[in-house]
């Protein structure tokens, strides 16, 4: 994830069209988040998971208004 998320800032700081690369970004959001709930045992990481896909989701809306 913290490389995912290096990876965006870097994405936003250099400017330019980057709607499609964090849109491709977000999808790796997302399965990092699906891998993070199917493999967890610990009912407080499941949640931590299921938070950070609504997150995505949110993010993913927001991208869709960038070139």
């Amino acid at each position: 994830l913290r490389t995912h998320v290096a990876s965006g800032r870097a994405l936003l700081v250099g400017g330019g069209a980057v709607g499609r690369k964090l849109d491709f970004l977000a999808q790796e959001f997302n399965r990092e988040s699906n891998t993070l709930c199917s493999k967890s045992n610990a009912a407080a990481i499941t949640a931590i998971g299921l938070d950070l896909k609504a997150v995505v989701d949110q993010f993913r809306e927001q991208i869709q208004n960038l070139e």
